[in-house]
Order: C-alpha cells, then structure tokens, then sequence
C-alpha cells in the first residue's frame, strides 16, 4: 500500500490572522488541544452502553446458550445482592439507633426548645439521622403529641425537619460510587437533588407556616370534616422480605426511644436490643392498701382491716416466654458497642453491593437492551403530552416507595443508576419527588391503624408531611425554570467530582454540624438566635444574588464586585484547600507506610543474605579440587 502524501495545513489568510492578534499587540495565548474536546462533550449527558462482544447472530448454538444461561446467572446475583444491599440499609438504621437512639429520646424531651420553630427543624434533622428513619422520629413525634406532651403546631417542623435526615441514606451511598469521576458526578447530583428540594421546600414554608399556620389549619380543616374511623395497618411487604434474615441479625425494641421521649424513667437504664421475643400480659385484681378511703379505685371494695385501708385493683404483669434468636441476644454487651459493630458490617456489605451491583449492571446493560431501558427511562411522550411524563414517573415513584416501604431504599437504589448513566437526572427528580409522596401514604395508612384516643393527632401530622411535600412539588416542578434543585444539584456534582473531599464535608456540614450548631444558638435563646442568625443569612443572601448578577448582568455591579478576586483566595476557591487536603492524605500515608516500608527493608536485607549465603554455598560447589564425593558430602552437610 503506497504512503499516504503529506497534507499541509493551510495558512489563515491575513484578516483571520489579524484578528487573533491582540489590541495591544501582544500575542494570543496558544489553545491547549485538550480543552477543545472538554468543551465539546458534556459530562452530564448519559455515556453509550455499547456492546463490545460478539454479536448474537455470530454465535453458534453453543455460545447462545452460554450466554443465556450467563444472562440467568447476573441476574439472580443481581436479585440476591439487592436483597443483600436492602437487608444492609435496615441494619445500618438499626445501627444508627443503637448509637443514638437514647439521645435522640433525650432531645425530644425539652418542650421549651421544641416550642422554637427553627429548632424543632433541626431536632428533626439531627434525630432523623441518628436513627436512620423518618418513620421512627415521625412515630415519636406522634407519641408526644398524643400523650399532650406537644401540640400539632410545634410537631411541624420537627416533620420538615425529619423529611430532610432522610435523604442522608443516599447521600452516603453516592459517596461510595467516588472511584470513577463522572460516575460520582452523576451519582452526588441525583442523590443531593433530594437534599436541594428538602432544604428549599423548608427556606419558603417554614416562615410561611410560622407566619400563617396553613399547614395546621389545613390538615385541622380534613380532620373536623370528615369521620375518619380507625383502619387497618399499612401493607409491610419490604419487611416480610428482609425479616427472615434482618431478625437473625438484631431485633430492636424503638418503644423505649419513644418511652424515654415521653419521660418515662424507667425506659432510660433498658438496653434496645430485644431479648424476649415472645411475652404474655396477665391482668389480676389483686389486694393494695391505699392511704385512705379517697384513694380507693372507683366501683371496687374498700374496707378496713388491721388499721389499714384496703381496696382492689387490676395489675398487669409480663410474663417472657420465648426468647429472640438474633446474634446478640446472649451478647453482654452494651448498646453503644453492638451498635458500632453492626455500623461497620453494615457499612462493609453496603459498600461492597453497591460495587458489584454497579459492575453487574454495567455488564448486563449493553447493546439493545441498554437502548431499550434509556429510552423507557427517559424518553417523553410525543409534544401535546411531554409535560404527562414526570408525573407520570413520580406516580411509579410513590408507587413503589409504597411496596418497598421506605423512601430511603428506593433512593438508594436509584442513585447507583444515576451514577452509571441508565437514569438521567431530570428523570430521577420527579422520582425522587413521587418518593417524598409515597413515604407519607404510608405514614397515613400508619396512622389510620392508630387506636381511636390518639387517631386525630397522628392522622394530622402524617396529613402535615403529606401537604409539606406536595406544596414543595407545587413550588419547585411545574415550571421548568423553578425545577432550581437539578441546577444545584449539578453545580454540586461538578465540584464534588472535581474535589472528591468535599462529598465528605458536605455530608458532615449539613446533616450535623449546622443543625448542631442551630440547636445551640436556640437553646441559648431568641436572641442569640436571631443576633447571629440574621447576619448570616443576609451575608449568605446577599452572595448569593452578587453571583447571579456576575453571570447574568455584570455591568449593573460595581466593578470591584464583578468578581471575587479582591478576597483571599481561600474565601471564594476550594483549590487552596485541596492543596491543604492533599498534603495532609499524603502526610498520613506516607506516616502510616512507615513501618510497612520498614518492615520491606528488612525483608530485603534479609533476602539479600539469603542470596549471598547462596552465592558462597556455589563458590564451593564450584571449586574444581572437590571430588564427586566430597561434593556429595557438603550437599548433605548444607542441606
């Protein structure tokens, strides 16, 4: 084959070169060739699963039933491992209580603090997280307001609050898709869309309902217009699931987290860990003496007998019959450390699922059926109809935060096909909205199947999360321009991809140390609260519109406002602190590799002895005055 021949590229005629030529007469700036590709491909747009295999019609009938029986194999291990990836998310809630159940039981109870709307918010928040479930902080949320330790109106932000710590579970599982960068990208932004629509929601309703009570007089409205009777309990069709390996694990008993909220004593020295599974209930009328005939029980005998008042009364007492067959039913170990073991196993086999789910999926999903699911997945209805299909997805996400029972588990089982690219963000917004509707069906029916003294109260919270997030849908997906949680969610995703430090911060910033430091300033008072508060919020506020008029319409700022170069650069630029970041994750390794390269160099000085003692071991052999026998004799010698 003749050479191809040289290609010249053509000089620019003088005008183009002219232009490139600066006004005051210096030279451009050459282009890096690597930035023209950068701006040609968006990183946000969803990668081709090709096919890199042999195609089907190549295969002979061999190699087709190799490879459907392949087919069959991925997917039942994609089967067990979502059911081993489900069973881990309750364990690492069951964990979460067992390390801070009992506190989140002590934050409950200052109904001073609880009174203060904002820091109800971040009660909500920080209980959430502690426990790993809306449902329990919203159980004894209901509790409290049942037993009238706290009105319907203060339990609001406690629910908004609750509906925030919720979405901390996916948020987490997003972290660990880190390894590949445009992975974490779309994985961080699908998981944190939830955390931006949460936080939004609460900035607009939580002064609104302050404010105005429309919240509180809404769902008071629903409840004194219809008769609603007591109903039956919500399907639990996830648990029966996961129950048969989840119970052989840990079983706990949350009625002493609500026992401790309600101020019971007693409840404080019981561990959670349930130990008798089985009980029974025996009510007695026994025989007690009480100070005088005033005290005696209403319609029972009283009688005097030996200078002491006498009277009967019905006693329940608690017999245990059987006792649970989880692991740590014989473990004497306190609830702090069982809790930390099953932190780290639960951890462990979440990280390592999420792993191998990702590597399945990404084997399975190539060539037709890959261009099968996108378009089902993302793919809108013809042009009179586009506007049906997020609805539409947020119905099938309602529906199935319904089956599975958990907003948590459906989240977290989205953001890894988020991640891979099988679900675009605009798709997984309004399921991750729908999500938000489906947890607070359930909690309904939940309250629904509540005895008739406390149907009323609990009715009304779960009506107050339900309303909570429909406003919040209300606000941010009808319009297009106001869906602003995707904008946000990208502008995180792109900086969390770029410093992946920072998913870790944000996780440790927003879900503990601003609401522990919110929770602070409120249990110092209103005025501390608003003293410090209101400065921040206007500094923030203000930022926030200077950056917005930097890109929309610069020339209205002052100039030194154009942009934020006049402030050090570690107040307007995370790369000062990567460098910070870095240096410091180097500094431990090379510290913790101490005495592993230690160690390495002892074992080569060893290994070099070794060789010398080998090298004088030959020299012998390859003396010629040895004799065969001789020889034979230091073999025997050496060895």
């Amino acid at each position: 084959m003749a050479p191809l021949p040289e290609t010249h590229p053509a000089s620019p005629p003088p005008e183009l070169d002219a232009e490139l030529v600066r006004k005051d007469g210096t030279d451009p700036e050459p282009r890096s060739e690597e930035s023209e590709p950068e701006d040609e491909l968006d990183p946000w747009d969803l990668p081709e699963l090709r096919d890199t295999g042999v195609k089907w019609s190549d295969l002979d009938t061999k190699g087709k039933v190799l490879r459907v029986l392949k087919s069959i194999v991925k997917f039942i291990l994609l089967l067990g491992l979502l059911y081993v990836f489900v069973c881990s998310l309750d364990i690492l809630s069951s964990a979460f209580q067992l390390v801070g159940g009992k506190a989140a039981g002590d934050i409950f109870q200052d109904n001073a603090v609880l009174s203060n709307p904002v820091a109800g918010l971040v009660i909500g928040v920080l209980v959430t997280v502690l426990v790993q479930s809306s449902s329990t902080s919203s159980s004894i949320v209901v509790s409290m307001v049942s037993s009238g330790l706290l009105e319907v109106k203060s339990a609001v932000p406690i629910i908004m609050g609750a509906n925030i710590g919720t979405s901390v579970t996916n948020t987490i599982v997003a972290v660990m898709q880190a390894g590949d960068r445009n992975e974490f990208r779309r994985a961080f932004a699908g998981a944190t869309v939830h955390d931006f629509f949460n936080w939004l929601s609460v900035l607009v309703l939580l002064p609104l309902e302050v404010a105005s009570g429309y919240l509180y007089r809404l769902t008071k409205l629903i409840i004194d217009s219809f008769n609603i009777q007591t109903g039956a309990d919500a399907p639990d069709l996830l648990k029966v699931i996961t129950e048969p390996l989840t119970k052989n694990i840990i079983e706990l008993d949350t009625s002493v987290i609500r026992d401790i909220a309600t101020g019971d004593p007693a409840a404080r020295n019981k561990s959670l860990v349930k130990i008798w599974c089985k009980t029974e209930k025996i009510t007695n009328l026994m025989n007690i003496t009480v100070p005088g005939f005033a005290n005696c029980t209403p319609g029972a005998l009283c009688w005097e007998e030996d200078g002491q008042i006498w009277t009967q009364e019905n006693q329940t007492e608690t017999n245990n019959l059987e006792k649970c067959t989880h692991m740590f039913v014989y473990a004497d170990l306190p609830d702090l450390a069982v809790g930390l073991i099953l932190l780290a196993l639960s951890l462990l086999a979440l990280c390592t699922c999420l792993i191998l789910i990702v590597k399945l999926l990404n084997s399975m999903l190539k060539g037709q059926v890959a261009v099968m699911i996108k378009k089902v997945l993302n793919t809108d209805f013809p042009f009179p109809f586009a506007w049906v299909t997020g609805y539409l997805a947020m119905l099938v996400g309602a529906g199935m935060t319904f089956i599975v029972q958990s907003s948590s588990v459906f989240t977290s089982a989205i953001t890894p096909l988020v991640g891979i690219g099988v679900i675009s963000l605009e798709r997984a917004y309004p399921l991750t909205l729908g999500s938000n509707i489906g947890t607070t069906t359930t909690a309904i029916l939940a309250a629904l199947a509540s005895p008739g003294e406390t149907l009323a109260n609990s009715l009304q919270v779960s009506l107050c999360h339900f309303f909570f997030n429909i406003s919040g849908i209300l606000l941010w997906y009808p319009i297009p321009f106001t869906r602003i949680p995707i904008r946000l969610a990208k502008a995180l995703g792109n900086c969390t991809a770029k410093y992946r430090w920072f998913a870790a911060l944000y996780l440790i910033l927003i879900f503990l140390l601003f609401p522990l430091a919110v929770l602070g300033l409120s249990i110092a008072g209103w005025q501390v609260l608003v003293g410090v508060g209101v400065p921040v919020l206007v500094l923030a506020i203000f930022a926030i519109v200077v950056n917005i008029m930097q890109k929309r319409c610069p020339h209205f700022l002052p100039s030194f406002l154009r942009s934020w170069d006049f402030l050090p650069t570690p107040l307007h630029s995370l790369k000062p602190w990567d460098k910070v970041v870095t240096a410091s994750m180097t500094f431990c390794r090379t510290r913790c590799c101490c005495c592993c390269c230690s160690c390495k160099e002892k074992e080569k000085d060893e290994e070099k002895d070794d060789v010398k003692t080998k090298d004088k071991s030959l020299e012998m052999y390859d003396n010629p005055a040895l004799t065969i026998e001789d020889e034979a004799k230091v073999t025997a010698t050496h060895l």
